[in-house]
């Protein structure tokens, strides 16, 4: 079965192709965004809107409340399902977003990841937030290497997984050498959606659109209805502006952290489709062309005829 995706790092563009080829060409869209899958986040996850959903099925918004931990071999066992009901209802799945480890985790099935006790790890993150970057670092070095390069949370996500359970998060996100019984029934193509150093532009602008459209409103909401230890709040930015909005930070230093942070994840995102994602399986688009649309719409219909699923 064919799988073809969507991805990019944040801001690129990519939500605006798959809903040009999803209205062309009759497709659902599945969503893969560790963000927004939390209900109620929605302004600073750049969730598609509810017009935007009503003109194109969705899958994978909304699925988890926001003290839910959600994690990547979740996600991809309830994809399966949703790329099932997608080919059933008649309309090819797409699936699109720049969680590059969920789309790991649907084309090479996962183990899943340890369990914490939840006394333990608010005891444990009470020492953890208390460590800079560069220590972080060093105890993700020793105890999960190969995550040790990544960003604050996956990084403490790390050292509490090591510490707790005794495994390190690391091999659960990778499949067994030889396990054939975990190998994907999927043949993957990634369409790589990227407009090159004005990513970084376009990232601050967002930022601020995204103030206009009400963000910091729908975090008052949230502050009442949402525990602050949430997982929900790691959504790049919410829990900075909380910080503004409750005195701690001025606004100005907020918004500015905001988009700091927002391009140091975008580069980290390009890192991992560069490194990760197989050459000959990548096709990479522009959204600033002129013929950005039709190059798209090329590359969807160069799917197979036969076996067709697309995500």
């Amino acid at each position: 079965m064919m799988l073809s995706c969507i991805v990019g790092p944040t801001a690129a563009g990519k939500s605006a192709v798959a809903m040009h080829l999803a209205q062309q060409c009759g497709l659902s869209i599945v969503s893969a965004d560790s963000r927004q899958v939390y209900r109620g986040f929605d302004v600073g996850t750049a969730k598609p809107s509810l017009a935007e959903r009503t003109l194109v099925p969705h899958y994978g918004i909304d699925v988890a409340d926001p003290c839910e931990r959600y994690s990547a071999h979740r996600w991809a066992e309830s994809a399966r399902t949703w790329i099932q009901q997608a080919d059933a209802n008649g309309r090819a799945p797409v699936v699109v977003g720049g969680t590059g480890l969920y789309v790991r985790a649907l084309v090479e099935p996962l183990d899943a990841v340890p369990e914490l006790d939840a006394g333990q790890r608010a005891a444990l993150a009470t020492f953890l937030d208390t460590l800079s970057m560069p220590e972080l670092e060093r105890w993700c070095a020793r105890l999960d290497p190969p995550r040790a390069h990544l960003g604050r949370t996956q990084r403490l996500r790390a050292i509490e997984t090591a510490l707790l359970s005794g495994r390190r998060l690391s091999d659960s996100l990778r499949p067994p050498a030889g396990d054939s019984s975990r190998t994907s029934s999927y043949q993957v193509r990634y369409l790589v959606v990227d407009p090159g150093p004005v990513l970084a532009t376009r990232i601050e602008r967002r930022v601020h659109d995204m103030l206009q459209a009400g963000w910091e409103e729908e975090i008052s909401r949230l502050m009442t209805t949402t525990a602050q230890d949430a997982p929900a709040w790691k959504a790049s930015g919410y829990a900075v502006l909380r910080d503004a909005m409750e005195g701690r930070l001025s606004r100005a230093a907020a918004v500015e952290r905001v988009v700091i942070e927002t391009r140091q994840y975008a580069k980290r995102q390009r890192t991992w489709f560069r490194h990760q994602l197989p050459v000959a399986q990548v096709t990479l688009l522009n959204p600033l062309e002129p013929d950005a649309m039709q190059q798209a719409t090329r590359w969807w219909q160069s799917v197979p005829s036969e076996g067709v699923s697309a995500a």
